[in-house]
């Protein structure tokens, strides 16, 4: 009975111990956990960011997400580091520094929920979590209701032609909205041909532009998508393909598009 009660005092020791340490030192390799970070007011803690990222002035840049450059990386001595897959942060990189992981990479507004839970916990934010998860459930509440469904399809890329699969966050925002992606692979980003996107009659072609399309022909002016009968909305990359809380506010945009096409139809 005493060693039980001895074993049972040091698990809840260690467990305070453990909600009481709160990381010092991150370096950001996944761009899209930045908004979180920010908006639990952690900017101080981010020592290292990749190159395009923003808003954390005193982090200094380790090269890009896709090609950390490890020597900076360690010279940080960072505590943790935020990845987005261990395909670009492998766990021998890691073997090098010797720091915490921890893996961001959502693929649905609820994974963004529990990440955000998740970081909350790591750094002793739980009451600032819960608060900002509050408000993004209460933007999803404001999401109207529509008449009809839109048949959707996203662009990725023109060259390789690729649009957004069912692992993409794009189609659980678009599913949010009220609409559904015509594309059902189950992967992030799918090859695709444009005999399926003119056999899957898409009521609304969203095509972004940004590093991964760089100046792509308006869809609506490509001879294999003369007969298409979609209405084509250019989208911004950068404040769409990134899992993050501006998701939601991409909820309430798209769901408005929708709105006015189930309207109108």
């Amino acid at each position: 009975m005493f060693m039980r009660l001895n074993l049972t005092i040091l698990a809840i020791s260690f467990l305070l111990a453990s909600s009481l340490f709160a990381f010092d030192r991150v370096v950001l390799l996944s761009p899209a956990a930045g908004d979180i970070m920010q908006k639990l007011h952690l900017e101080k803690k981010v020592v290292g960011i990749t190159k395009h990222m923003k808003g954390f002035p005193n982090a200094v840049k380790v090269g890009s997400h896709l090609r950390p450059n490890i020597e900076i990386i360690k010279s940080l001595n960072p505590d943790l580091i935020i990845i987005s897959s261990t395909r670009f942060f492998s766990k021998a990189m890691n073997n090098v520094i010797k720091s915490e992981i921890f893996n961001y990479n959502p693929h649905t507004l609820d994974g963004i929920i529990r990440k955000i839970n998740q970081i909350g916990k790591l750094f002793n934010k739980n009451k600032e979590a819960s608060v900002l998860i509050d408000s993004l459930k209460n933007k999803l509440a404001k999401v109207k209701p529509l008449s009809r469904k839109p048949k959707v399809i996203y662009e990725v890329m023109q060259t390789p032609y690729i649009v957004s699969g069912q692992t993409d966050i794009i189609t659980d925002i678009i599913s949010k909205a009220g609409g559904v992606n015509i594309v059902t692979v189950k992967k992030r980003h799918v090859r695709y041909s444009y005999e399926k996107v003119l056999t899957g009659k898409p009521d609304i072609y969203f095509y972004q532009v940004g590093p991964m399309n760089k100046n792509p022909v308006p869809p609506e002016k490509r001879e294999y998508f003369k007969d298409l009968k979609a209405e084509f909305i250019k989208i911004n990359e950068r404040s769409f393909a990134r899992p993050n809380t501006k998701s939601f506010d991409n909820v309430l945009k798209i769901n408005a598009i929708f709105k006015k096409w189930a309207d109108s139809n």
